[in-house]
C-alpha cells in the first residue's frame, strides 16, 4: 500500500478539474466555445475565463500572493458576471494563457505553503473568512469540478462530445441508435412517473 500524501492527492485532484474543464474546447470554433446555450448564458470559454479569476482570488489575494496583473472582473466598477463570458476582443489565446499564467501562480502557492497555513477570503464573512490552504483546495477543487460538470453538459449540448477527459470518457458503450433508446427508455420512465396515481 501506497502511504498518502496529502498534498499530492490535493493538487492531482485540482489539475484532474483544470484538465477537465480546458479539454472541453478542444475542436471547437470560436463560435462554439462562446456560445451561451443556458438561458443564463453559460459558455465553455466563459467557464475557463472564471476558473482562473477563482483561483487567482483563493490561492492570491486570500494568502497575501498578489499576482502582478489586475482582471476586469475584479475592478470596483466590473459588469456583473463579466468573468462568465469572452468578448469579441478576447481571444481563445488570450484567455487560455490568462489561465495558464494564473494556474502557475497558484501552484506556487501550493507549493510554497504548508497545508495548515492561514490565509484570509475577504469575501466571505468575518465569522467565516480565516481559513487554512487545506480548506482553500478543498473549496476550489468542489467549484472547479461543479464547474467542469456545467462544461461538461454545454459540450453535450454543442456537438455531442461526451466524457471525463481525453483518453478516459469513463461512459458506457454505445453507439448513437443504443445512446437514444436508452435516452427513449429514461423518458418513459419519467413520463409512467408522471401520471397521476389511479
Amino acid at each position: 500500500m501506497t502511504l498518502s500524501q496529502p498534498k499530492a492527492d490535493l493538487r492531482r485532484y485540482l489539475q484532474s478539474a483544470r484538465d477537465s474543464l480546458l479539454w472541453k474546447l478542444e475542436g471547437l470554433s470560436e463560435y462554439d466555445v462562446r456560445r451561451p446555450l443556458t438561458p443564463t448564458g453559460t459558455n465553455l470559454l466563459g467557464l475557463v475565463k472564471h476558473a482562473a479569476g477563482v483561483e487567482l482570488g483563493y490561492f492570491g489575494e486570500t494568502f497575501g500572493r498578489p499576482f502582478g496583473e489586475v482582471l476586469p472582473a475584479f475592478e470596483d466598477d466590473a459588469e456583473a458576471n463579466q468573468d462568465m463570458w469572452a468578448t469579441a476582443d478576447e481571444s481563445r489565446a488570450d484567455i487560455l494563457a490568462l489561465h495558464r499564467r494564473v494556474t502557475e501562480h497558484a501552484d506556487a502557492t501550493i507549493a510554497a505553503l504548508p497545508l495548515d497555513a492561514v490565509g484570509r477570503v475577504p469575501w466571505w464573512p468575518d465569522d467565516r473568512n480565516r481559513v487554512t490552504l487545506h480548506q482553500i483546495l478543498v473549496h476550489v477543487i468542489s467549484d472547479l469540478q461543479r464547474h467542469a460538470g456545467h462544461a461538461d453538459l454545454v459540450r453535450e449540448l454543442v456537438d455531442g462530445t461526451v466524457g471525463l477527459q481525453s483518453g478516459n470518457e469513463n461512459m458506457p458503450p454505445g453507439d448513437r441508435a443504443w445512446w437514444e433508446g436508452y435516452r427513449q427508455r429514461v423518458e418513459q420512465a419519467a413520463r409512467d412517473a408522471g401520471q397521476p396515481l389511479p
